[in-house]
């Protein structure tokens, strides 16, 4: 039953497949020649809607917050899910479709002095302003937000502060995760502004993902901490250049989830969902262009012609610089021989739990098909040299039929230990109670 706990753990075992360009080991041995352990999903809490992120709030609490897509935010303690939300967001959301959409309440991050000043910032689609183009589809909101003095487990929906809006032209590609780096700023990942291919109504003729005039199809870089509503870092890559100050990286068409690798180098992460043949997920530096629409990616992409990766395409954009290829390219469901139809993007692995994955990059694909679930999750280890694409294998579960999830995922989440969850539902909209959160586990 959602909520409750599961007994014992659903085991997992390393499949063999190929994925794109990209090799999947065999089992036992990975890339990396490290051993592979089993893993396995313990079930934390369910009776969600369409949970799309879990935070800690690292204030020596131990408290993970869920996020679902409709509005609510719920508190994860070690006795359970509390009963009362700790906000209640879907008065201010737009109206969303319970059958399939992207737009809701999409991301949560803590100010990294929460302990002290109690602030937290979301990411959401509120209904579209009126200051904002005829016929464009909602507006998606940055708001900072405190905590209640007097009940630490509950916000107060009266703190609102609206740091940014940005109009959105269709419903989707809204991304989502927004992130603190190491560095104390605030990323907020923006897709193009919806529909397919980055053309119609609100995109240019060079795309929204190429043309750094406007916010979408980039991921930004704020400063939270100074006077107004938000600041540029002066070292933000465009500051004194053509294009938004705000912006970090740009090229994207959808990279709904973002992360930083709690260790080594503290990369920053992307997975970019594709439109019909490749998934990918980007290791993201600041001022690099990621392709899109030029690319899909690590392959030409022609608009007009979305089915068929050209032979040939630029490899630099209009001001010289180059196109960055991903790190991880696997077909979608569309291309021939591929797995999946959206690329859910995970972490790095940087915990104790589990051995044989430190230093992986953790994901999964949503579905193999949009009709019934079917989630799959993946390692992907760096290569020995660190430049090209990671090799990745398959994490099958073996005590299902299937060897897979057997649910739509929907997210992935990291506590203070740096252990992964991972958010999957049954239906494929934000409607119902069958959303779910699970520990990965040994």
């Amino acid at each position: 039953m959602p909520g409750s706990k599961m007994k014992g753990a659903l085991a997992l075992a390393v499949a063999t497949a190929t994925v794109g360009c990209a090799l999947i080991t065999a089992s036992g041995e990975g890339a990396s020649g490290r051993a592979q352990a089993g893993v396995g999903l313990e079930l934390i809490a369910g009776g969600f809607a369409s949970p799309v992120g879990l935070v800690p709030s690292r204030d020596g609490t131990g408290r993970l917050f869920v996020v679902d897509q409709v509005g609510v935010i719920r508190v994860v303690t070690g006795e359970g899910l509390r009963g009362e939300p700790f906000l209640d967001l879907r008065p201010r959301l737009v109206e969303l479709n319970p059958d399939f959409d992207e737009r809701g309440l999409l991301g949560m991050a803590f100010h990294p002095a929460f302990r002290d000043n109690g602030r937290f910032f979301l990411y959401y689609s509120a209904p579209l302003r009126a200051t904002a183009p005829g016929g464009w589809d909602h507006t998606s909101r940055i708001a900072e937000f405190r905590v209640r003095r007097d009940d630490p487990d509950r916000a107060d929906p009266e703190s609102e502060r609206i740091l940014l809006e940005v109009d959105q032209p269709q419903s989707n590609h809204n991304a989502g995760q927004i992130a603190f780096g190491p560095d104390g700023y605030l990323y907020i990942p923006l897709g193009d502004g919806g529909r397919g291919s980055d053309t119609g109504t609100g995109h240019p003729l060079t795309g929204n993902g190429q043309d750094t005039s406007t916010l979408l199809g980039s991921i930004l870089r704020l400063d939270v901490d100074g006077t107004g509503p938000y600041g540029v870092p002066p070292d933000n890559p465009l500051v004194g250049r053509e294009g938004h100050d705000e912006i970090f990286a740009f090229g994207l068409r959808n990279p709904f989830r973002i992360s930083f690798d709690a260790g080594g180098d503290h990369e920053l992460f992307a997975a970019d969902v594709g439109q019909n043949l490749w998934e990918e997920v980007n290791i993201i530096t600041g001022g690099g262009n990621y392709g899109w629409n030029v690319r899909e990616g690590a392959h030409c992409f022609d608009p007009g012609r979305p089915d068929r990766s050209p032979e040939r395409c630029a490899g630099v954009d209009a001001r010289g610089r180059p196109l960055i290829d991903p790190i991880i390219e696997y077909g979608n469901a569309k291309s021939p021989g591929g797995i999946g139809t959206a690329v859910i993007g995970g972490f790095v692995y940087r915990g104790s739990a589990l051995t044989g994955f430190d230093g992986d990059y953790i994901f999964a694909d949503f579905s193999a098909s949009r009709r019934r679930p079917d989630g799959r999750l993946f390692a992907a280890t760096r290569p020995p040299a660190g430049g090209g694409m990671w090799s990745i294998r398959e994490l099958r579960v073996a005590t299902n039929a299937s060897g897979r999830i057997e649910a739509y995922v929907r997210s992935f989440g990291q506590d203070v230990n740096n252990e992964l969850y991972v958010l999957t539902a049954e239906v494929g909209g934000p409607a119902g109670n069958t959303g779910r959160v699970y520990r990965i586990v040994p």
